[in-house]
């Protein structure tokens, strides 16, 4: 069986090696190996973490964040919140164009933030419910009005919820933007043959085209980890995101090869339905929140990052990693205490409780899920891995047809994309079904104040909730992994794991 394997993934790698081979040459290609195929190329519609990737060489945004989270200009100059916070002015760089050759400006803007909001199937208009209007103040002015002081909004508009794409080719194209998307990005859309490749060509009149220095980027699906590195040890890519941690210390070693890691702005959690649906209550780990803690004081999380991640991680109990500045510090991560476990179990009257941990079907998901079945047994649980597809795993959950389940967040630069979808009542992704008029006003609060330090009062007061009632149990924040050839010089490893394009050059 372990030849037969083994030959597979031989034949694997060879067909994935042919694939790129046949991809077109052209000067100054730089290859990209993803670990899956994005999603439609439409920053309106779009949801997936790849995605994102692919989108950093074709649109631009208003702002950027940089390697300390900190918001940095791109195709807006400057930016002025009013003395109440109700409103923000942008001044826009002049002399951009969109790929179609029509020219970015105030009503383009505003075109983009009406799109986001009221295009059916928006994945943007619940991170802009704050924006009440765009007026245009001239060509290169523009104020977002706002409904209440908004402290992610920055945040969201360094993501897709601020790339800009060409109203004329938008309205001409309508839902079937993203098979030719247009924005004004370093690098235009050339073709995309799906599970194959991503092809962009250079835009010539990028506005920062100085900073670019080649001619073509294909970014190729490669899910097999094995493969993708194969491809890369072949120099058949120039880069790839998401190694696995168990090739990180073989590819450091060799000095063809550069190595980066990046702590990421997610998390990876056990989510507990606790209140989602009847299931709840059907269930000691969702009725009682003794049962949740025990649970908790079961598992060692510096074992679980050593074990599941092979080291590549950071151990957190919270929505971000204790790195980020807006980390609350008043919770500590707890230290594993089977008795304590125990004892809890004994007063909550149920000594062996017995639970399904729904999983996705995915390699680490696996591993982290048995290496938790094993050390919950020791303090008294029964802990049933239940393997599931991601997609129906996730329309599982939605429906609140699961007990607890592995769960992992990508991450975002502003804490409040990693609390309110998830945590809060209303809360689109709220799997555990946590409702609590104290966490949600916790949560509005760090929303209406922009500065830091009051804002982290209330993400204080948020972690004591989260900390009593456990909905989820975060457990760690991932390293982004990258591996590249020693000739791309430039890369700059920034904490939403996008590799940025500018100043990029192959040696």
């Amino acid at each position: 069986m372990k030849f037969t394997s083994w030959l597979i993934r031989l034949a694997m790698a060879l067909v994935a090696v042919m694939a790129v081979a046949q991809t077109p040459t052209h000067a100054q290609t730089l290859r990209i190996g993803l670990a899956e195929d994005p999603d439609v190329l439409d920053p309106t519609l779009a949801r997936t973490f790849v995605g994102r990737i692919v989108f950093a060489a074709l649109c631009d945004k208003l702002v950027d964040i940089d390697e300390k989270l900190n918001i940095v200009p791109q195709l807006a100059t400057s930016w002025q919140f009013a003395p109440d916070n109700k409103s923000v002015t942008f001044k826009l760089r002049q002399g951009v164009v969109f790929h179609d050759g029509e020219p970015f400006n105030a009503e383009a803007v505003k075109f983009n933030i009406e799109r986001h909001q009221t295009m059916p199937g928006s994945n943007r208009r619940s991170e802009l419910t704050a924006i009440n209007g765009v007026d245009v103040i001239d060509p290169y002015t523009v104020r977002f009005d706002l409904k209440a002081p908004f402290a992610p909004l920055l945040s969201l508009l360094s993501d897709r919820a601020g790339m800009m794409v060409s109203p004329k080719a938008a309205k001409a194209a309508g839902d079937k933007f993203g098979a030719n998307p247009v924005c004004s990005g370093p690098f235009k859309f050339v073709e995309r043959v799906a599970q194959d490749r991503i092809v962009f060509d250079r835009f010539p009149n990028y506005w920062n085209k100085a900073a670019i220095h080649f001619d073509r980027v294909v970014y190729l699906p490669v899910v097999d980890n094995t493969v993708r590195l194969a491809n890369l040890q072949s120099g058949q890519l120039d880069f790839i995101e998401r190694v696995a941690p168990s090739d990180m210390q073989a590819v450091g070693r060799d000095s063809r090869f550069k190595v980066a890691r990046i702590v990421g702005l997610g998390y990876q959690s056990i989510t507990i339905n606790i209140g989602k649906s009847d299931r709840a209550q059907q269930n000691p780990l969702g009725k009682d929140p003794r049962v949740r803690e025990a649970f908790e004081l079961s598992l060692d999380r510096d074992a679980i990052v050593q074990v599941a991640m092979e080291g590549e991680a950071t151990p957190g109990n919270l929505w971000v990693p204790p790195s980020h500045p807006l980390y609350p510090k008043n919770v500590p991560v707890p230290k594993r205490d089977v008795a304590k476990a125990k004892a809890l179990l004994k007063e909550a009257g149920v000594p062996n409780p017995s639970f399904t941990l729904m999983t996705p079907t995915t390699n680490e998901a696996q591993k982290l899920a048995q290496v938790v079945q094993a050390m919950a047994s020791e303090a008294g649980f029964d802990v049933k891995i239940q393997s599931t597809e991601f997609s129906t795993s996730l329309g599982l959950a939605d429906k609140g047809e699961y007990e607890a389940y592995v769960l992992e967040w990508s991450g975002r630069s502003d804490p409040d994309a990693n609390t309110t979808p998830h945590l809060y009542t209303k809360g689109g992704q709220n799997y555990s079904g946590l409702s609590d008029p104290a966490a949600d006003k916790a949560m509005d609060d760090s929303r209406l104040v922009l500065d830091p330090a009051e804002r982290l009062k209330a993400y204080e007061r948020l972690a004591t909730i989260v900390h009593e009632k456990r909905p989820l149990i975060y457990l760690y924040h991932r390293n982004w992994l990258w591996a590249y050839t020693g000739k791309l010089s430039g890369v700059r490893p920034i904490p939403d794991a996008l590799l940025r394009l500018q100043d990029l050059k192959l040696n």
